[in-house]
């Protein structure tokens, strides 16, 4: 049993791993996948120009190779899971970088369509920086602008666009087009990762939401710890001073549970404890609070309730958990609480009004348990 255990605990965080993994591999892919459609379109257009005479065979040829061959390195090392070594699994930076050095030098050596692929330039900067710091954003476009520059002003190449024929101005219409394309996926893309961060800023919410709460449990019984029955205390007294309202406070303790630890065992402590919290908290008002104020002592904070109302109902309380039916557990086991009551005074501190509440309580025991005594 203990080495099944043991398995469960390392397996269980090996597959949530290996499932993080295959999750990010499965993003990336897409990525590639679509860079490489981008660059076959732009082989596509690139091929049109060379029906038309405008630019030669071998200049569309290398950069269809170039923009092919650089996504599909990209996409081995990612199948390969060796994206997963660093913080940015997409490895943003260095694909922009190289994919705007491949449209730099399709500037350079396919000139008369220059202007449509410094178009392009405008588009992988775009999306790159959807994922990239400012800093990194900024070393791409220095990149870029460095690039462009140099190719502007440090060559004589005739960077165009033709426009001459009427087959000209077609493909410059669908260079631009499918360029206004390329921004628009970029723009979705940016949609649904904004989307992405709502829902994990949403899911983040309510996982801290649920630790805060758990932080506030009692593990064994359910019902407030006491540090948080404390910092109740506390909340409900300055309200009921501020406000001028009766607020009372309870201290109730498991009558004779050191011998039904005993006689019966600690497990069959810890399930009268259980089962007595669950009773008070069933059967207390919204605005009470329970917790356990330590062992098998539970403390009641009980809002808007004088010293005289809150013992009837701690009394009430208290003869709903001497009629429970413990059968299933021993037919002889019996289960009381005795209960001491204080009311919060305009000057008391928490401290004041516990000792009050306690000091009624061992009049109660003293009284012969299963009572209820204020003070």
């Amino acid at each position: 049993m203990a080495q099944s255990a043991f398995q469960r605990a390392t397996v269980e965080p090996r597959k949530e791993v290996k499932a993080g993994a295959e999750k990010r591999a499965r993003l990336r892919r897409q990525m590639y996948l679509a860079q490489m459609v981008s660059f076959i379109l732009d082989a596509a257009i690139l091929y049109l120009y060379t029906l038309s005479g405008t630019i030669s065979v071998s200049g569309s040829a290398w950069y269809v190779a170039a923009g092919l061959g650089w996504t599909a390195m990209a996409l081995i090392l990612s199948e390969l899971h060796f994206n997963d070594r660093f913080q940015d699994h997409y490895l943003t930076v260095p694909q922009s970088l190289g994919s705007i050095g491949i449209l730099l030098a399709a500037i350079y050596f396919i000139p008369e369509v220059g202007f449509y692929f410094a178009c392009i330039i405008f588009v992988v900067l775009g999306f790159g920086a959807l994922r990239m710091s400012a800093r990194q954003t900024g070393i791409v476009w220095a990149y870029a602008a460095i690039g462009l520059t140099a190719v502007f002003t440090l060559t004589n190449q005739p960077i165009a666009m033709p426009m001459g024929s009427h087959a000209e101005r077609h493909l410059a219409l669908l260079c631009f087009v499918t360029a206004l394309g390329r921004c628009a996926f970029t723009g979705l893309y940016g949609a649904s990762l904004r989307e992405a961060l709502y829902k994990r800023g949403n899911e983040l919410k309510l996982a801290h939401a649920k630790i805060e709460e758990l932080a506030q449990i009692d593990e064994l019984t359910g019902v407030l710890n006491r540090r948080y029955i404390m910092r109740a205390l506390n909340d409900e007294m300055a309200r009921a001073q501020r406000a001028g309202t009766p607020c009372s406070v309870a201290i109730l303790d498991v009558d004779f549970f050191k011998r039904i630890n005993d006689a019966y065992g600690h497990p069959t402590g810890d399930e009268v404890l259980r089962g007595v919290a669950m009773t008070l908290a069933a059967n207390m008002r919204v605005i009470d609070k329970l917790g356990r104020y330590g062992g098998e002592e539970f403390l009641a904070v009980m809002p808007l309730n004088s010293k005289d109302r809150a013992r009837s109902a701690m009394d009430r309380l208290r003869q709903i958990v001497s009629e429970l039916d413990w059968d299933p557990i021993s037919d002889d086991l019996r289960v009381t609480f005795s209960a001491g009551i204080a009311q919060v005074r305009p000057n008391d501190a928490p401290e004041d009004i516990l000792a009050r509440a306690d000091a009624a309580l061992y009049r109660a025991k003293d009284a012969g348990r299963n009572k209820v005594m204020a003070g």
